[in-house]
């Protein structure tokens, strides 16, 4: 098939290089030349890994090409929007303008029988409002919602291989033929045995909000229990795996710690408490915005304890702070927990001094003045206090014997709860989880 694919940023560079790889030829558009130029030379703007092997054969192949000429999709019978949603600034609610920039740039260029999919996690009814607007365009194109379930580090796994598939379709006499387009895109992932989930417009837009939701409530979860186990005296690393032998919650994201953070899961949530209280459905907002604010503190938690750590006076204290991107396998600082933990130190006048192996360029452009290091253990050297702030593998893996032979006092806070504490400990280290005891030198 011929698809377009509007909008290459992360979910839509991934997307359009896969769906080559399916075998259908894409013409991927974007408004940044500077990006479709990268693009176009197999140079991916972002990391992810094993996108840039994907891009490459995509490339080679002749089916994919990336331009900034949106009128290029009017070959294409298949369309798939993929734009940003990011939150509107001052506001949790999300800012559409790509969205409807994305509808009314394709709408000259669609035709009869043409199927625009939306793959943009959006507020539930906006499907129904482009559907609309194609119609009183008189396109004849036909509208259905189709949203994505990445997780970064893990895309291109994602989009080849996903553990469902969700279609939003018209109620109209159009579902059928929409049923018939998208199962022609995706037949040789549902020649896999690859589960299909058959919906209206509503359904399928709020099936990706109400994901992130629950992981996000998931995540908070653990982290309030956490602050009940470090009163208590528990640990909540030891508590997560008892509760994760139970197959109705089981173990993932039941990591205490930090945070999460990133272009989703924030956004996403905040997203759906504003349209939660524009339709009027208050109750759930309530318990939505609680899950926000017990992760925003799990990061003045931690700037907490490296203020006590530091003996309440963090000013001239060198500290290192390991990791930047919201999480490992990605250069992503939106949102980051990390980073956000670096500033508010480095406000309090400390010596900040921060690494990560990707996401160092991303973090710079945004906070030039902040320090950071590119290799860890220049990081580490002379640090008053050492926080493991993304569970990077480089940083997991650090040999605690050398490292604290580097440092000026061997305290490190692991934030992520991440790190081997009794190897720590017997390396001469002082350990700081989050809801878990504090680990002495042996």
């Amino acid at each position: 098939m011929y698809i377009s694919v509007i909008g290459c940023g992360y979910l839509g560079a991934v997307h359009a290089a896969c769906m080559a790889n399916l075998g259908h030829y894409v013409i991927g558009i974007d408004v940044d030349e500077s990006r479709v130029i990268s693009l176009n030379s197999g140079k991916p703007p972002f990391y992810e890994p094993q996108f840039e092997d994907v891009l490459h054969e995509a490339l080679a192949s002749g089916r994919l090409q990336f331009s900034t000429d949106i009128s290029r999709t009017e070959a294409a019978q298949v369309h798939f929007i993929t734009v940003g949603t990011p939150q509107l600034p001052g506001s949790n609610a999300t800012d559409m303008t790509y969205v409807d920039s994305a509808v009314s740039g394709l709408i000259p260029y669609v035709s009869e029988g043409d199927l625009v999919i939306g793959k943009s996690t959006v507020p539930v009814g906006t499907a129904i409002k482009i559907s609309q607007a194609f119609e009183e365009a008189q396109t004849g194109a036909i509208v259905a919602w189709n949203p994505e379930f990445l997780r970064e580090g893990f895309a291109v796994k994602d989009t080849l291989y996903p553990d469902r598939i969700v279609y939003g379709l018209p109620s109209n006499k159009s579902r059928e033929d929409a049923l018939s387009l998208l199962n022609k895109v995706y037949a040789p992932i549902i020649n896999d045995d690859t589960p299909i989930v058959v919906t209206d417009y509503q359904t399928a837009e709020l099936v990706k909000v109400s994901a992130n939701a629950f992981l996000a409530t998931k995540i908070s979860f653990i982290n309030a229990v956490s602050e009940i186990a470090h009163t208590a005296g528990a640990d909540i690393t030891q508590l997560a795996d008892a509760l994760g032998y139970d197959s109705r919650i089981g173990r993932s994201f039941l990591n205490a710690g930090a945070g999460f953070g990133g272009g989703c899961l924030p956004k996403d949530l905040r997203a759906f408490i504003a349209r939660s209280e524009e339709i009027g459905s208050y109750g759930p907002a309530e318990l939505l915005r609680e899950v926000d604010s017990i992760n925003l503190r799990q990061r003045d938690r931690v700037v907490n304890l490296a203020v006590e750590a530091l003996s309440h006076d963090p000013k001239g204290k060198k500290i290192a702070i390991l990791g930047l991107a919201f999480k490992p396998n990605s250069d992503d600082i939106r949102d980051s927990p990390a980073l956000d933990i670096a500033l508010k130190l480095k406000s309090l006048g400390a010596n900040v001094v921060a690494t990560d192996p990707q996401a160092i360029p991303t973090a710079t452009m945004r906070h030039p003045d902040l320090k950071t290091e590119r290799a860890t253990y220049d990081a580490l050297s002379s640090a008053d206090l050492v926080i493991v702030a993304t569970e990077w593998a480089d940083f997991v893996t650090i040999d605690p014997f050398q490292a604290h032979g580097l440092v000026k006092y061997p305290v490190v806070i692991d934030a992520r709860n991440c790190l081997d504490e009794e190897a720590w400990s017997h390396a001469g280290w002082t350990v700081i989880g989050l809801g878990r005891p504090v680990r002495k030198p042996v």
